[in-house]
This record gives structure tokens, C-alpha cells and sequence, in this order.
């Protein structure tokens, strides 16, 4: 039986990469391709033995990667990034395939992302120092020293991206990894591991293992030897995977869902405007930075809204592989249906669908705009990840940055304004990890990234990363000269 599979003319192994080495699991479960809802192949579907077989390998592994130069294994990082650069065009094409993301995206910007992610971090990694300092005449130094065995659970609306964004810092830090992708696009994991084996990572260093939730995720989370779990996903799992981990009170980064505001003042450039809330469609709104609730100023509600109608509804939804498609499927039909769920709970509770509301052919929904809901209703205060966005007004600044931070997440926020003092005194007080000033979805890797409330746990970018993913030690050295009696 052959254990790989063509996408798109790309072969990939459907086995998981553990110890330096393909193994197979006695299961297996379907992966579909929500462009057309066909099976793409079976996949390997691991389970607690898989787990302790990976994190066995990384730890075996971590004492010899630990003790790597940083220089070494900067270089290592650099060879992946090579790698990565050489294959985008297949990186790209599997992963459309595999989540339904736009092809024109993956190609210009999501996988040449992946590449900078080992680049910055390897290169971070090369200047990581902290300025010595003295009390009472003895030296504080601070090093970062590896923890050990991470695990990394990723989800699917970027799948590599995110996944590397975790994977480059841990391994940076001289940790090993096992990255467990989601069950709903896990080929680019594996083809990942290809990449690293052929740039020299040695065996051990980076595992992926693929299967179903807390078949596998708990025997990762709750493994004592585990010393950093990083998340990026739901609430719900997130719960589960803290009181897995709290047995061994293993350190988390927990990056949640959002249900973040874009708030367009009367004095903004409204065209502007309109092109930040009609980009929230973006990767058919399955995006947890998203603002997903687009409050605007009474005076300028209905111009905004005919613009923003106007422009939206000429996105061209469809085949994601197809340059001039604007709006991908989604993902799978449980998300279809949970998006179609929110959208006709809030219509039978008062809300209007200006745009959209509804179900397009396969997995396709259309971009939805709502308006005339309150502010304790479920399409306002929880997480549809869907390309369903919420339209209210307010009268003064006061009552915008109030709506803003009612709900309890808090990942981030845009503002739209022409005025910079007002864009200082509201953003002050907003209730987000990141806020975006007439501008949406800027990243610098050296920047901190995490959410407030729900949205998250700790922060992750630059060296908070390396904060995470190291153990941070202080040494103190007595004078020169403190053994000399005289």
C-alpha cells in the first residue's frame, strides 16, 4: 500500500514524522478538499501511542539540539527557509487544495511568510542578549536556556503559516517540537517535514503527527515531559487543553478567537474605511483578527453603508484557484453549517441581511452583512468565523469605545479616523493585543502577539517568543576578587 498521495501533482506522504522517519498508523481518516467537498486521501490517524512515540523522540533528541551553537542551528533554520522558498509554488497549490485559501494569496504572500518565519527567528535568535547589570557590585546576567520537549497544536484557516510561526521560535530557542496540524488540512505539515529532514534538521529535532482532536491532543497535552504547549484555535479546546496540562503545570501560549471591532469615525477617509471592512472578507472571513463588527459614527452610517454594499458586492466568489477569485469556500460543512446556524438566528431574532445571508452552492457562503441587532445578541458577542459581519452606529466616542470592548474577547481592533489625537485617546482604551490605525493585518515578527480576555493566554513575537519557549535564568556573580581574604 502506498502511503502517499498526488495533490496537484505534488506527492505527499500521509504518514507521520516521528524520530526521523515515516510511521504508519493501524487507522486512518479521510481529508476532503472544500473545494468540491471530494476526498483528497487518507491520512494517518494517530492516537495516544503515536503521541508518546513522538514525544519520546524529542526528547531523545533534545539534549544534542540544546547543546547546537546558535550559529549552527541559526544556519539549519536558514537551510529550511531555502527549502521552503524552492517548493512555494508546491507549498502553495497543496495547501489551496487542502483548505480552500486563495492560491493567489499563498503564492505571493502566505508561503513566502513561511520562509521569513525561520528567517526572522534564526536571526533573532543571533542577537537574543540582555545588557548585564549590577547590584550592590555583583552581575546579573540573563540567559535563555531551552525548555524541552514543545507541543504545538496549529489549526486550519492558515495552516503552515501559523504552524511555523510557532515551530521556527521553538526550534530557534533550541527546543524540539512535536506539531500536531488540524485534522482538516494537515498536508502541509508533512510536507514540512520533508523540507526539514532534506535541510539537515537532525532526527528527532521536528515530529508531526496527525490525527483527531483529544484522540491524540490529550496524550500530548497531559505528557509529562512535555516542558511548552503552544495553541492557536477555539475556547472551548483551549479549556481542555489547560486542564490537561495543569497536571504538570506546563506552560501555555494560548492564541483564541476574536470577535474584534472596526470603529469608523465620522472624520475618517471613508473610502478607506470601506476598503478595511470589506477586507474582513477575506479568506472567507476565516480569520480570528477579523473585525467582525463594524461600528460607525451616525453621521456617516448610511454613506458607509451604501459604499461598503457597493464595493462588497462585487467580490467574485469561487474556485480559489482561480486568480480572480476574491472569496474562497469554507472550510468544511460542519463550519458551513455553524455559519449558516449564527446567520439564521439572527435573522429570526430581528436582524436584516443588507448583504448576503445565505448559503451559496458546496461550501460556498455568501459575504454577509448585518445590521439592526443588539448588543447582547449571539451574532454580536460570539465567534462565527465566516464571512458574516455585524454593522452598528454610535453617537459619540464615548459610546464606540464602550461597544468596542463589550464582549469578553479582546485580540484586536481597527480604528478609522483622520483625527491622530482622537486615534491616541481611543485606542488608550481599547481592549485588544493588537490595534490597527487606518491600516489592518500590518505584522512585524518582532512584535508582540497575543489576546486579551478570551482571546488568549501570554504573548508570542520577536523575544516575548523566545520568553516563552526558553527558561529564563539570572545569574549573579560576586565581585572579582570575592575569594581573596587578603
Amino acid at each position: 500500500m502506498s502511503h502517499k498521495i498526488i495533490v496537484a501533482g505534488v506527492p505527499v506522504d500521509t504518514r507521520h514524522w516521528i524520530g526521523g522517519e515515516r510511521v504508519a498508523s493501524a487507522e486512518t481518516f479521510t481529508d476532503n478538499s472544500p473545494i468540491d467537498g471530494k476526498p483528497i486521501g487518507e491520512i494517518a490517524r494517530g492516537g495516544p501511542a503515536e503521541a508518546q512515540a513522538a514525544v519520546a523522540a524529542a526528547k531523545a533528541a533534545f539534549p544534542s539540539w540544546a547543546a547546537t551553537p546558535r550559529a549552527e542551528r541559526a544556519r539549519l533554520l536558514h537551510a529550511v527557509a531555502d527549502g521552503v522558498e524552492k517548493r512555494i509554488e508546491e507549498l502553495a497549490i497543496v495547501e489551496t487544495t487542502d483548505n480552500g485559501a486563495l492560491l493567489r494569496s499563498h503564492r505571493r504572500g502566505v508561503m513566502p511568510r513561511v520562509a521569513h518565519n525561520f528567517r526572522f527567528f534564526a536571526d533573532w535568535l543571533l542577537t537574543l542578549e540582555h545588557d548585564d547589570f549590577e547590584t550592590r557590585g555583583h552581575t546579573n546576567h540573563v540567559s535563555w536556556d531551552p525548555a524541552g520537549p514543545c507541543v504545538l497544536i496549529t489549526p486550519w484557516n492558515a495552516p503552515l503559516m501559523l504552524a511555523t510561526w510557532k515551530v521556527a521560535p521553538a526550534l530557534a530557542a533550541g527546543n524540539t517540537v512535536v506539531l500536531k496540524p488540524a485534522e482538516w488540512s494537515p498536508l502541509t505539515a508533512s510536507l514540512l517535514a520533508d523540507i526539514a529532514a532534506e535541510a539537515g534538521l537532525p532526527a528527532g529535532v521536528l515530529n508531526v503527527v496527525q490525527g483527531y482532536g483529544a484522540e491524540i491532543g490529550d496524550a500530548l497535552t497531559s505528557h509529562p515531559d512535555v516542558r511548552r504547549i503552544s495553541f492557536t484555535g477555539s475556547v472551548p479546546t483551549a479549556r481542555r487543553i489547560a486542564a490537561s496540562a495543569a497536571a504538570n503545570l506546563t506552560p501555555l501560549s494560548l492564541e483564541l478567537g476574536g470577535k474584534s471591532p472596526l470603529l469608523v469615525f465620522a472624520d475618517a477617509d471613508l473610502d478607506l474605511a470601506v476598503d478595511l471592512a470589506v477586507e474582513q472578507y477575506d479568506n472567507a472571513g476565516q480569520v480570528c483578527l477579523a473585525a467582525t463588527r463594524l461600528l460607525v459614527e451616525e453621521p456617516v452610517v448610511e454613506e458607509f453603508t451604501r459604499r461598503f454594499v457597493a464595493k462588497a458586492t462585487a467580490l467574485r466568489q469561487g474556485d480559489p484557484r482561480d486568480e480572480a477569485t476574491d472569496v474562497g469556500p469554507n472550510i468544511h460543512p460542519r463550519q458551513l453549517e455553524k455559519i449558516d446556524g449564527f446567520v439564521r438566528r439572527a435573522i429570526g431574532a430581528g436582524a436584516r441581511a443588507v448583504l448576503g445571508g445565505h448559503r451559496q452552492d458546496g461550501q460556498f457562503y455568501a459575504p454577509t452583512l448585518l445590521t439592526d441587532v443588539a448588543q447582547d445578541s449571539e451574532i454580536v458577542q460570539e465567534e462565527v468565523f465566516g464571512p458574516v459581519l455585524t454593522l452598528q452606529s454610535f453617537a459619540d466616542e464615548e459610546e464606540a469605545v464602550r461597544l468596542a470592548n463589550d464582549t469578553r474577547f479582546g485580540l484586536a481592533a481597527t480604528l478609522a479616523t483622520g483625527d491622530p489625537e482622537r486615534a491616541e485617546r481611543v485606542t488608550a482604551r481599547l481592549v485588544a493585543g493588537t490595534v490597527w490605525v487606518n491600516c489592518f493585518f500590518v505584522r512585524d515578527l518582532q512584535a508582540p502577539f497575543g489576546g486579551s480576555r478570551l482571546s488568549g493566554v501570554g504573548r508570542e513575537g520577536g523575544t516575548w517568543s523566545f520568553d516563552f519557549y526558553c527558561d529564563l535564568k539570572n545569574t549573579v556573580t560576586a565581585p572579582k576578587g570575592w575569594n581573596d581574604h587578603g
